[in-house]
């Protein structure tokens, strides 16, 4: 059986070499923080891996009306909030502990690798507070913040209906004023991860619901707090709320986490108030979803780079042929692949989190610019590092051969588990039009351009002469880039809004393997710097991200050149088919 591993070298490298996130918070040491990622690395390793296969196979059972979770959460859970690690990257104010948002994110990827299940609780509820922070009142904070921050009371997103998926304006669920800001709710929503368990007292959901008199579509939306029990004036318990779990759907992966079907209102009257303004849901729904779209790039990534230390392990330690299977040129080959892309997903996930404290705390001039970039990456982070990060998952099963599709080291499951990511948060397809229609389109492609001036200034550096053909190949995808961007700004003129629609998916992975690329190329120039002063250890780790930037380049950056030909140049309109 594979053990648990970190690659904390790499770890260490993105956050405080290339990031140096340490200098983005007043009063970081980077001592402290590393001391922090090697205790909570500890813990992942004594009390949540140990919680993987276990909790899987287990699953989770809806059993009288109650939601129950796999015995090994329970005392996970408690130690998890005993040792104050929710309390990572939290104000301080409300009991946090403060830091950057990059170490929160690499914490949490430590802990999606290892169970994906057992964190998702813990996210969502993180996300939930986050919203109440910054749209609730006083009154609102004062009566959930201290509960949820202990671990008491747990936090869910209620956004999916039977008959509005991915189409949010179609929400159904009413909510009817009743005085003092409380309001009736009344609906049913679909497929609420984490909807219900017995790991909290009291679950404070996040609805979307539409006032009777409000308009159509999501402009009409308010987000309403929903308790599953009802709250005294004292913050104890006062009897059910009428939120009740009616179904849990049956999936292929992360079996540990309660799937739910959640009805307000069916059995009594259901109590909610709201949090913001009428007719702000989305706004302030927006807080929870682009926090939660960035963790699932980093499920993505989490379960990649995981899956990719323990096929290491594996590659190592199995005799074929007389000799060690990793030494195979062909297993070589796979090994590398599955580095480059975990690594990449990494870099782009803790740069992009890096973001978060730039663009939200104003500690650069390029506030704006920091905005931006944020936006563009966000849904680049969620695709591209979940599509690829399931392909990493693929290429552990290879490499292990028929003890990868066995259950037996475990290596499926990353394949089960990791689906789920391309697809909620809003599936992949949607993340690609969101990202050419408005994050790109809507402003005539400045912050695009933005990052490609950031790349091309890195081509202009020492790189073009150490890496001569890999600095052509980004040189010729930029131009690649500017010539797909042109044939939309045309078909925008044409109103042939669906022959960009049709290529918003190819054009967003297009984008993931020239951003992915962007980063490995600074972090193997800042490696190359390095190797002539470096020795042992660092020395073959430096030298391992300039052949990840050199790999990267040859196998993925270069699929670019098929996507560029399907986009500008082939003839063959998909719009066109019938079915």
């Amino acid at each position: 059986m594979a053990q648990y591993q970190t690659d904390m070298r790499d770890l260490h490298f993105n956050l405080f070499e290339a990031y140096r996130v340490h200098e983005t918070l007043p009063g970081m040491q980077e001592d402290d923080l590393k001391v922090i990622l090697s205790e909570y690395d500890k813990f992942v390793a004594n009390e949540i891996f140990p919680t993987r296969r276990l909790a899987d196979s287990e699953g989770v059972k809806l059993v009288n009306g109650k939601v129950v979770v796999p015995a090994c959460f329970l005392p996970a859970k408690q130690k998890f909030y005993e040792n104050g690690w929710f309390g990572l990257g939290m104000p301080e104010q409300i009991g946090g502990m403060p830091a950057p948002h990059a170490i929160h994110l690499a914490t949490s990827s430590l802990a999606a690798g290892a169970n994906v299940a057992f964190d998702m609780f813990t996210g969502l509820t993180r996300a939930a507070l986050n919203v109440l922070l910054a749209v609730g009142s006083e009154g609102q904070k004062t009566t959930y913040c201290e509960k949820m921050m202990s671990g008491e009371w747990g936090g869910t997103m209620c956004l999916t209906e039977a008959g509005a998926g991915s189409d949010v304006g179609a929400v159904a669920t009413i909510a009817t004023a009743l005085g003092d800001g409380k309001y009736k709710i009344k609906g049913t929503k679909i497929f609420i991860s984490a909807g219900e368990s017995e790991l909290f007292n009291n679950n404070i959901h996040l609805v979307l619901a539409r006032t009777p008199s409000a308009p159509k579509g999501t402009k009409g939306l308010s987000l309403f707090i929903v308790p599953r029990f009802k709250i005294k004036s004292d913050g104890t318990l006062a009897g059910s709320n009428h939120v009740v779990c009616t179904k849990l759907e049956e999936k292929m992966g992360i079996h540990a986490s309660p799937t739910c079907e959640l009805n307000f209102g069916l059995t009594g009257d259901c109590v909610g108030e709201l949090i913001g303004k009428e007719c702000d849901g989305m706004t302030n729904m927006f807080i929870m979803m682009n926090e939660a779209r960035l963790m699932c790039g980093m499920q993505g990534e989490s379960q990649a780079n995981l899956a990719y230390m323990l096929t290491l392990q594996y590659a190592r330690e199995r005799s074929q042929f007389g000799g060690e299977l990793g030494k195979m040129p062909d297993v070589k080959r796979m090994l590398l692949r599955m580095r480059s892309l975990a690594r990449g997903m990494r870099a782009l996930t803790l740069y992009t989190a890096n973001l978060f404290d730039l663009a939200h705390q104003g500690l650069e001039k390029g506030l704006e610019e920091a905005e931006q970039e944020l936006a563009l990456l966000s849904p680049i982070c969620k695709a591209w590092c979940t599509e690829e990060g399931f392909n990493v998952a693929v290429e552990a099963i290879e490499v292990h051969g028929g003890y990868g599709y066995c259950s037996e080291y475990g290596i499926e499951q990353f394949a089960r588990d990791i689906k789920i990511s391309t697809i909620y948060e809003g599936t992949n397809g949607i993340q690609a039009m969101d990202f050419v229609m408005r994050k790109i389109l809507k402003d005539r492609g400045a912050a695009f351009k933005n990052v490609g001036k950031k790349i091309n200034t890195l081509l202009g550096g020492p790189a073009a002469q150490v890496w001569p053909a890999e600095c052509a190949q980004f040189g010729k995808c930029l131009v690649q880039a500017g010539k797909v961007l042109e044939k939309f700004g045309e078909a925008i003129a044409k109103n042939k809004i669906d022959n960009i629609l049709e290529h918003a998916y190819s054009f967003l992975m297009f984008s993931g393997n020239l951003v992915v690329g962007w980063k490995l190329l600074e972090h193997a120039v800042l490696a190359q710097e390095r190797l002539g002063n470096a020795s042992g250890d660092d020395k073959v780790y430096y030298l391992s991200k300039v052949q990840d930037f050199r790999f990267f380049c040859q196998n993925q950056l270069s699929k670019n050149e098929g996507l560029f030909y399907a986009m500008a140049n082939s003839d063959f309109n998909v719009t066109s088919v019938e079915f």
